[in-house]
């Protein structure tokens, strides 16, 4: 014979307690909806943006992650050799070189190292790298050098500019402003620039430049300027004449103003004296022709006399 056993009811303090419950979390989830729906508010982006941000950031994570485990077990050149073929595939190849700012310098030495590149997959030339070698090149102050997609690659050259001659042991060579070398050049190619000698010349450059430009009238009138004992300049005239300047840049300058003075008074080029030497501070040294080694030594108030005998 079975036999049913019925459980008591609930009473009525269980009952209340668990409403009680229930009230709360409904408020609970009522504030925290609140709560999320006040930022999403705030957030210029909705919601389902929202998701899709989250989504990427643990794709993300993943790639990250596999990324590492590949370069443990020496994946990444398989799938870097894999991504080239598959942008070569899609068109993204190096086919054409754009070279831009040349003037002066051979194209020619341009794709000499750039060349290298043709027929390569984008994605792999490396950019900083060929830069590197086009710096190399003595023409070249700076480049840049970057993909034009899907098959070109753009060559930006900032070339140094001549700016005087240097005369070494046999030959001559072009420099520009901070003395680098550009390339030899021949005596007729040479004509009319400035030229420049002596050990360390090219150094000077700049310096030099600067002191011919505190007098602008005598400064188209230089032709060679030499560098002597490491100290001092002696500049020679179109009119073949020598001026010796005095050690330091002020000084030298001083002395350089000052010849641009009497010569425009006395004019002191195209005449008899033949050199002159200011290397002392009151006084102007000359030498004239027909007078042996005999050097005249005046004040710089007594060279209209000279001039005149």
């Amino acid at each position: 014979m079975s036999q049913t056993i019925k459980r008591k009811g609930r009473s009525a303090r269980k009952t209340a307690a668990s409403r009680g419950k229930a009230r709360t979390v409904r408020k609970a989830r009522a504030k925290t909806g609140s709560a999320l729906d006040t930022v999403m508010a705030w957030l210029p982006i909705s919601e389902e943006q929202l998701h899709r941000v989250f989504l990427a950031m643990i794709l993300g994570g993943a790639v990250a992650l596999a990324w590492i485990v590949a370069s443990m077990a020496g994946v990444p050149a398989m799938a870097e050799r894999q991504l080239a073929s598959v942008a070569a595939d899609a068109g993204f190849e190096v086919r054409r070189v754009d070279v831009r700012g040349v003037e002066n310098i051979n194209e020619l030495k341009v794709y000499e190292r750039v060349l290298g590149e043709r027929n390569r997959a984008m994605p792999t030339v490396d950019i900083q790298a060929l830069r590197e070698e086009l710096i190399e090149l003595p023409w070249v102050a700076d480049a840049r050098v970057s993909r034009q997609l899907p098959d070109t690659l753009v060559i930006d050259i900032v070339e140094r500019k001549p700016h005087a001659v240097l005369r070494k042991a046999g030959k001559l060579v072009l420099i520009d402003r901070e003395g680098n070398a550009l390339e030899p050049v021949s005596a007729k190619a040479a004509k009319g620039r400035l030229i420049v000698s002596g050990p360390g010349a090219g150094q000077q450059v700049a310096g030099l430049t600067n002191l011919l430009e505190a007098a602008p009238a005598l400064k188209p009138q230089v032709r060679e300027a030499e560098w002597i004992g490491n100290r001092r300049w002696n500049l020679t005239f179109r009119t073949d004449q020598i001026l010796a300047l005095p050690e330091g840049d002020e000084a030298a300058a001083g002395a350089l103003v000052s010849f641009a003075r009497l010569d425009g008074t006395n004019r002191l080029l195209g005449g008899k004296v033949v050199a002159f030497d200011m290397r002392a501070k009151d006084r102007i040294y000359l030498r004239i022709p027909g007078r042996g080694k005999q050097a005249a030594a005046l004040t710089a108030g007594a060279v209209r006399k000279v001039e005149s005998e």
